[in-house]
């Protein structure tokens, strides 16, 4: 299976070194990758967001199958692009992808599927945002309804901070703060057969013990020692089936990853929100447990054969993913910064590796920073402890100027202390 793979951050990373794993892929090319998926795949330049182009790129390659990772060009149609041209493409349509590109329309969904959640406003002026803080109160939490790259979201409990986050955007969801933990779960699907995945929990603020501004992500791990055994199949059945079916009632198939940001709270599970694609960070250690062979059973969801899949087969193994990010980010990253050690990690640890995000290769052939993310280490191991040791004993060999990363990544979970958040 010759497979086209769409993106170039750790995500695709992760996905590119899973399929360049499984015997059945003979090819594998990435647009436009990054400095370490071109030790995998085949790369090539185009603009993501072009789905003509990509759609063109497929066709020239011959794909058997195109993936698409990053959430703006599921969005902006790429996979319709692609599909229209004959060629079998994993990731939602333009207007199911509207889940993650509108947290409004998610919300409706929803609400028609019986689905539960926050409950919220939709505001577009000023009076309807204050009228919509007045209600819940804090801690305030407040989204950008469209996409924000994994940055939209405040919360807060400054009234201040709340409404100029609103303000600054035309069209906002306003929502009750939803306690407990959180978790994320996927789910492959082909618009009608649900194949849940094993559910991560990522961290989104900045800093340890949850400081700071929020990230795209700054770590996570699988498996959750603390959660209930019956988490996934309660979701399946309240949350991902009945979401799934409700798009497909509405004419809008959902064929792809759906991705469910849950909260374990007081009231039991509620839906914080949907994405229309694998995760980041959470995809790189999901990945690293997932034994079945991945091209398979992306292409299966793409051609509507979920129902006769086999069931997924995982390790025991736990895994964990720390984020290396530059200088200042998540504000304005400072980039083009030589990347060391990176050699040293897959001479040292068989079990740990690094993912790239944010890289470049320079005429010289250096790894040097390109974005505010830049690394993904992952270590995997029979235990949390395990897993976390070998990933941090991997960061420090990781020489970036100014960079910086988390220090408490599964800290909690590892010492049996329960889930973070």
């Amino acid at each position: 299976m010759k497979v086209l793979v769409i993106g170039g951050g750790a995500r695709e990373h992760a996905l590119c070194r899973s399929l360049s794993l499984d015997p059945e892929v003979t090819s594998l090319h990435c647009a436009p990758g990054n400095a370490g998926i071109a030790e995998v795949a085949e790369l090539h330049p185009v603009d993501v967001l072009d789905g003509p182009a990509v759609a063109e790129l497929a066709v020239s390659l011959r794909a058997d199958l195109v993936v698409v990772g990053p959430e703006a060009p599921l969005v902006a149609g790429v996979a319709d692009a692609v599909r229209a041209r004959g060629v079998d493409c994993f990731g939602p349509s333009r207007e199911a992808a509207e889940l993650e590109g509108s947290k409004a329309f998610a919300k409706e969904v929803m609400a028609s599927a019986g689905v539960p959640t926050a409950r919220s406003y939709v505001c577009t002026t000023p009076e309807q945002i204050d009228t919509a803080l007045d209600a819940f109160g804090a801690p305030y939490v407040v989204k950008d309804d469209g996409l924000a790259a994994g940055k939209g979201v405040v919360v807060t409990g400054d009234l201040a901070t709340a409404r100029a986050h609103a303000l600054a955007c035309d069209r906002v969801v306003i929502e009750e703060f939803l306690d407990g933990p959180e978790v994320s779960l996927f789910a492959v699907t082909d618009g009608e057969t649900v194949v849940p995945l094993q559910p991560a929990q990522d961290f989104k603020r900045a800093l340890d013990a949850d400081e700071g501004p929020n990230t795209g992500g700054m770590g996570a791990y699988s498996p959750l020692p603390w959660a209930d055994p019956e988490l996934v199949a309660e979701v399946e059945r309240t949350v991902l089936q009945p979401t799934v079916d409700e798009l497909r009632r509405r004419g809008t198939p959902f064929a792809g990853l759906l991705y469910a940001g849950l909260a374990i709270t007081s009231r039991g599970v509620r839906v914080i929100e949907f994405n229309a694609r694998f995760g980041d960070p959470e995809t790189q250690v999901v990945l690293a447990r997932l034994t079945t062979p991945l091209a398979g059973l992306l292409r299966a969801a793409a051609t509507g054969q979920l129902a006769t899949f086999p069931e997924l087969r995982w390790t025991d193994d736990a895994a964990v993913t720390v984020v290396i990010a530059s200088y200042n980010y998540p504000d304005t990253p400072r980039t083009g910064d030589p990347i060391t050690g990176l050699a040293d990690i897959a001479a040292n640890d068989p079990h740990a590796y690094v993912l790239h995000a944010g890289t470049r290769h320079d005429p010289e052939g250096r790894v040097l920073s390109a974005g505010g993310r830049v690394l993904s280490v992952t270590g995997t191991g029979p235990t949390l402890t395990d897993a976390r040791d070998r990933a941090y004993r991997a960061v420090e060999r990781v020489g970036l100027d100014g960079a910086h990363h988390r220090k408490d990544i599964a800290a909690e979970a590892a010492a049996g202390a329960g889930a973070a958040g």
